[in-house]
């Protein structure tokens, strides 16, 4: 049982530390510390959720209805279009800075306001459970390789779920260390202008394998 813990702490590792949708946005927020310990509990709840529908075989289920996999699609796409339609703006006007220790940026930028709770939170859950991506990983992928460990499939799933939650947990509370190099605007927009390349990217992959025979 030991072993098929380990086993999925390190698949589990391997599918979520990777910047995409979920990542870059757990990075912008806990770099900003926009209530930093909701955003990493959602993405954190969400992922031991997941993960345990995929180890109880929904994944296979879900992955031969064409219906469901195209709604699903299409409205992840949409989703990550949107947020990176705003990260490009972001990137573009450049009027983004921290406050890092009480001290305004360089070139006395002080950013943007904090978003409230419930926006980083309804932000949190559409850039989780609108992700096409998060399920191909979690319940399809991660269930798949479950499967495969028979009785110790939950053992298997337990070691994901660790990983999972100890990598949201660094990324949230671990930004603070950049936030000396976020101080300047010109950082966020490279950071902005990375985020929405990824975004656009993601997007245009899911709807091109949608459409491909």
């Amino acid at each position: 049982m030991w072993t098929s813990a380990l086993a999925g702490l390190g698949f589990g590792l391997a599918l979520i530390v990777a910047i995409g949708a979920q990542n870059a946005h757990v990075l912008r927020t806990g770099l900003r510390r926009e209530h930093v310990g909701l955003v990493v509990a959602i993405c954190a709840v969400s992922d031991l959720l997941l993960i345990a529908v995929g180890a109880a075989g929904v994944g296979t289920v879900v992955a031969a209805s064409r219906p469901v996999t195209v709604v699903t699609t299409v409205l992840g796409a949409a989703v990550l279009l949107g947020y990176g339609a705003l990260a490009a703006r972001r990137a573009v006007r450049g009027d983004d800075a921290l406050v890092v220790d009480g001290t305004p940026g360089v070139d006395g930028a002080v950013g943007r306001a904090p978003g409230t709770a419930a926006a980083v939170a309804l932000t949190t859950l559409a850039l989780t459970w609108l992700n096409p991506h998060v399920y191909l990983d979690t319940v399809v992928l991660l269930g798949s390789v479950a499967a495969g460990h028979g009785d110790a499939r939950w053992w298997f799933a337990a070691g994901a779920g660790v990983g999972s939650v100890l990598w949201f947990t660094a990324l949230g509370y671990g930004a603070r260390l950049l936030r000396p190099v976020f101080a300047r605007p010109a950082a966020w927009r490279v950071l902005d202008a990375v985020i929405a390349a990824v975004m656009v990217g993601i997007a245009t992959g899911l709807v091109v394998d949608l459409l491909a025979p």
